[in-house]
C-alpha cells in the first residue's frame, strides 16, 4: 500500500486528527471497562472460592437409632470425636450493628489432624480467631457490646480464607460437651471447596447475564466511535476512487485507518484499567470489598481483549466501506437503507421463548430440559438484547410515519422525513441509551426483591422488634437463669429481662407447645389483654419472627411455675444500636443459652433472597456503567450525525433556515427513536427480571422498584438531553458557508 496515498486518505486536517483521537479515546474507555468487568467477574469467582469453607455442612454428629427395632425410641447415639474429625456448629445469626458475622464454634481433640482454612489447628476452648476486619471492630467497640461474646483473642484468619478485606468471620474454640448440648453440631473431616452448593447453576447464570448486560453497551460504544466521521471519510475515499484507487485498496485503507487508532486506544485502555484497578476494588459487593489482586486479569487476557477489539474494529470498518460501494466523487452522498419489516421482531420473540422455556423447565422439573435451562436463559437474554437493537429501526419508522402526518413545522417535517428514510442510522445514535434503559430495568427488577422482605411493625401480641430472645439449654437451674436475668437488667439500655418456662427445653418439645410467663411480666413482652391469672401461656410461635398475626395470652394450666424449667429469656431494649448489641452480648456470653440471641430485626439479614441481595450492589453498579456508557454513546453518535450531514445542514442555512430550527431537527431525530422504544425497553426489562428471579427460586417475587430506579431513568433522560445539547455548538460551527464550498 502506498504510504502517501494512506496519508492523503487518513490525515491532513484538524477534523481528521480529531476523528482519530475520538476513535482512540472511545476504544480506550471501552477496553478499560471490558478489562475491569472481566477482572470483576474473575474476582467474584476467586472470592467465592476462598469463602467456600464457610458453606461446609459436615455430617450428623448423632447416629439415628435403628429403625428395624420397633421398641427402640429416644435420642440417637453420639458419634465419637476422633483425631480425623472436629465438631463444628455454624451460628448464622451472630449480628453486630446490622452486620452478619460468620461464626463457627469448633471442638477438637488435642491430637486432631483436621486443619481449618486460614487458621490451621483448631483454637482451644475459650479462645477465638477473627478476620482482621472483625478484630478491628472488636478493638474499637466497648467489650460489653461485642468482644465479650468471643473469649480470648488467639490470632487473625489468613487472607487466603477470607472472601474480602471486610469479611466478618470468627472461629471460636469450645468443649465437646458444650457443642453436643443442643444437638446442632456436625462432624467435619474436611472443608468443602464448592462455593455455591446447590445454587451454583443459578448463581453462575445470573452472573453471566449480568456480565452480558454490561458488556453489550460497551460493545455498542466501541462500534459507534469507530464509525466517527463516516460521511467525511466517504468523500475522501470517493476522491481516491476518482484518481484510480480500486475498491479493494479503499477497503484496506479504511481498515488500516481504523486499526491504528483502535490499537493505540486499546493499549491506553489497558493502562487505564491498571491505574483504576485499586479504585475499582473499593466497591463493596455483598458486604465486602475485593482484594486488588482479585481484579487482575493477567497479560494473556489483556492481549486477548486488545486483539479482539482491534480485529473487530478493523473488520467492521473494512466491511462497512465495501458495502458502501464507494465510487467517484458525488456518488455516495445519499446512502439508501432497506425498509425495516416486521421480521425484525423475531429475535425478541425468540429470546422471550427461550427464557420462558428455561423457567418452565425448572418449575416443572422436566429432566429432559433441566440441563438446557441455564444455556437457554443466557441465550434468550442475549437474543433480547440484540433484538431490541434490531427491532428499534422498525418501531422508529412506524412512529415517524405517524409523526410525519401530524407534523406542523419545518423541523417536524424534515426530522420525520429523514427518520423515515434512514431509520437504521437514526436509531443507531440512541441504541446505547435504549439498551441502557433495558439493562437498568432488568437490574432494578432483579434487585427489587431485596425490598420485598419488610420487618414487621411493633404490635401487641407479637414479639417486639426492639427485643431479643435466646432459648436456654437444658441443665440450668431457675436460680442460674434468674441471676443471668438480673445481671442483664442492670445493663444500660435494657428495660426488661423476662424468663419463659415449660415442662422441658424447647429443643425437646414439638410444635404446638406453649411457653409460660408470670402475668406481671406480660406487659414487658408487648401484651395488652392479660388474663386475670398468676401465670399465663402463649404458643411458641410467638418467638418466630415470621409470625404476622398477633397471639393471645391464655391462663396457664398451672397456677405457679414450680416444677417447670426455664426455656427462653427475652430482653427488652430501648431500641438503640448500643442497647441491642449489649443485650445480644449479654445473652450470648451468659453461658446458659442454646443458640445465639435473635431479634425480629434480623429478618432483613436472613431473608431467602440472600443471593439477589448479594448481587444488588453489582446491579446498581451495572446501572451506573450502562447509563454512563449510553450517555457517552449518544453524544458521540449525535456529534457524528451532525458531522456526516454538515453539507446538507449547511445548505439549509444557506437557504435562510435559522440555526434554532436545525437544533430542533437534531433534537427530534434523537427523541423520536428513543421514545419509540423506551416503553418496550422498560417492559421487557421487568419481564426478563421476573423470569430470572423465578429461575432462581419461584418463591421470589419482583416488587415495585426502588426510588433509585426512577432516579436512574431520570438521569438517563438528562444525559440524553445533555448529549444532544452538547452538539448544538457543532451545528453552528459546521454549517457555515464553507461547508457548501463544493456545491
Amino acid at each position: 500500500m502506498n504510504p502517501g496515498l494512506l496519508k492523503l486518505a487518513v490525515v491532513g486536517s484538524r477534523s481528521a486528527y480529531g476523528r482519530l483521537a475520538g476513535i482512540a479515546g472511545g476504544v480506550a474507555v471501552g477496553v478499560c471497562l471490558l478489562l475491569l468487568l472481566w477482572g470483576g467477574a474473575n474476582g467474584l469467582s476467586a472470592r467465592d472460592d476462598r469463602g467456600a469453607w464457610l458453606r461446609e455442612t459436615g455430617r450428623p454428629s448423632v447416629a439415628a437409632p435403628p429403625t428395624e427395632d420397633p421398641t427402640t425410641s429416644g435420642p440417637g447415639t453420639p458419634v465419637p470425636l476422633t483425631p480425623a474429625t472436629v465438631l463444628m456448629e455454624a451460628n448464622p445469626v451472630e449480628v453486630f450493628r446490622d452486620q452478619l458475622i460468620n461464626r463457627r464454634d469448633v471442638a477438637a481433640l488435642d491430637s486432631a489432624t483436621v486443619r481449618i482454612p486460614g487458621i490451621g489447628k483448631p483454637p482451644e476452648p475459650g479462645h477465638y480467631y477473627a478476620s482482621p476486619a472483625l478484630q478491628r471492630l472488636i478493638e474499637s467497640t466497648p467489650q460489653d457490646q461485642l468482644g465479650d461474646r468471643f473469649g480470648t483473642f488467639a490470632g487473625t484468619i489468613d487472607d487466603g480464607a477470607l472472601p474480602g478485606p471486610d469479611s466478618l468471620i470468627v472461629v471460636m474454640g469450645a468443649t465437646e460437651a458444650e457443642l453436643r448440648q443442643n444437638g446442632r453440631a456436625v462432624l467435619v473431616s474436611d472443608f468443602t471447596t464448592d462455593p455455591y452448593g446447590g445454587s451454583a447453576a443459578a448463581y453462575n447464570t445470573v452472573l453471566s447475564i449480568g456480565a452480558i448486560a454490561v458488556f453489550f453497551p460497551v460493545l455498542l460504544l466501541i462500534s459507534i466511535v469507530t464509525g466517527l466521521g463516516a460521511a467525511q471519510r466517504r468523500e475522501r475515499f470517493a476522491t481516491l476512487r476518482l484518481i484510480g484507487a480500486s475498491p479493494q485498496l479503499i477497503s484496506r485503507i479504511a481498515a488500516v485507518e481504523t486499526a491504528v487508532p483502535s490499537l493505540v486506544g486499546a493499549l491506553l485502555g489497558v493502562v487505564l484499567a491498571i491505574v483504576l484497578r485499586p479504585a475499582a476494588a473499593q466497591i463493596p459487593v455483598n458486604g465486602t470489598r475485593m482484594f486488588a489482586a482479585d481484579l487482575t486479569t493477567g497479560p494473556a487476557a489483556a492481549a486477548a481483549v486488545v486483539a479482539l477489539v482491534v480485529a473487530a474494529s478493523t473488520l467492521v470498518a473494512a466491511h462497512r466501506t465495501a458495502r458502501a460501494g464507494i465510487g467517484p466523487l458525488g456518488v455516495t452522498r445519499a446512502v439508501h437503507e432497506k425498509t425495516p419489516t416486521m421480521w425484525r421482531t423475531a429475535p425478541v420473540l425468540a429470546g422471550l421463548a427461550a427464557m420462558i422455556t428455561a423457567v418452565l423447565a425448572i418449575r416443572t422439573g422436566d429432566a429432559g430440559l433441566l440441563w438446557l435451562a441455564s444455556p437457554l436463559l443466557i441465550l434468550g437474554f442475549l437474543l433480547i438484547l440484540v433484538g431490541i437493537v434490531v427491532i428499534g429501526p422498525w418501531l422508529t419508522r412506524l412512529v415517524s410515519r405517524i409523526g410525519l402526518r401530524q407534523a406542523r413545522s419545518a423541523a417536524g417535517v424534515i426530522a420525520a422525513s429523514r427518520i423515515q428514510k434512514t431509520p437504521v442510522a437514526t436509531f443507531r445514535s440512541v441504541s446505547g441509551l435504549v439498551i441502557a434503559v433495558f439493562v437498568v430495568s432488568v437490574f432494578a427488577g432483579g434487585s427489587s426483591i431485596v425490598e420485598s422482605t419488610e420487618v414487621r411493625p411493633a404490635r401487641a401480641g407479637l414479639l417486639q422488634p426492639t427485643s431479643l430472645h435466646a432459648t436456654i439449654s437444658s441443665g440450668h437451674t431457675p436460680a442460674q437463669v434468674a441471676e443471668a436475668a438480673r445481671q442483664a437488667r442492670d445493663l444500660t439500655g435494657i428495660r426488661s429481662a423476662t424468663v419463659g418456662y415449660g415442662p422441658a427445653a424447647l429443643s425437646e418439645r414439638g410444635a404446638g407447645s406453649e411457653i409460660y410467663f408470670r402475668a406481671a411480666d406480660a406487659p414487658d413482652l408487648g401484651f395488652q389483654d392479660i388474663p386475670a391469672a398468676e401465670t399465663v401461656a402463649v404458643d411458641t410461635t410467638f418467638l418466630h419472627y415470621w409470625t404476622t398475626q398477633p397471639l393471645a395470652l391464655t391462663p396457664a394450666p398451672a397456677t405457679n411455675l414450680d416444677g417447670l424449667v426455664p426455656v427462653v429469656m427475652v430482653l427488652g431494649t430501648d431500641g438503640t444500636p448500643e442497647a441491642m448489641d449489649r443485650a445480644r452480648t449479654a445473652l450470648n456470653s451468659s453461658g446458659i443459652t442454646a443458640i445465639p440471641a435473635t431479634s425480629p430485626l434480623d429478618l432483613k439479614l436472613q431473608s431467602t433472597g440472600r443471593l439477589i441481595q448479594g448481587l444488588a450492589v453489582l446491579a446498581y453498579l451495572g446501572m451506573f456503567v450502562a447509563i454512563a456508557i449510553a450517555g457517552l454513546s449518544l453524544a458521540v453518535a449525535t456529534a457524528s450525525a451532525v458531522l456526516d450531514r454538515k453539507r446538507v445542514l449547511g445548505l439549509m442555512r444557506l437557504m435562510g433556515m435559522p440555526v434554532s430550527v436545525l437544533r430542533r431537527i437534531i433534537t427530534r431525530e434523537a427523541a423520536v427513536p428513543l421514545l419509540a422504544v423506551l416503553l418496550l425497553s422498560v417492559g421487557l426489562g421487568f419481564l426478563v427480571a421476573w423470569l430470572m428471579v423465578t429461575f432462581i427460586d419461584d418463591t421470589y417475587r419482583v416488587t415495585w422498584p426502588a426510588p433509585d430506579y426512577f432516579m436512574a431513568l431520570g438521569l438517563s433522560l438528562l444525559l440524553a438531553l445533555g448529549a444532544v445539547t452538547a452538539t448544538f455548538g457543532l451545528i453552528r460551527s459546521n454549517t457555515a458557508m464553507t461547508a457548501t464550498r463544493f456545491e
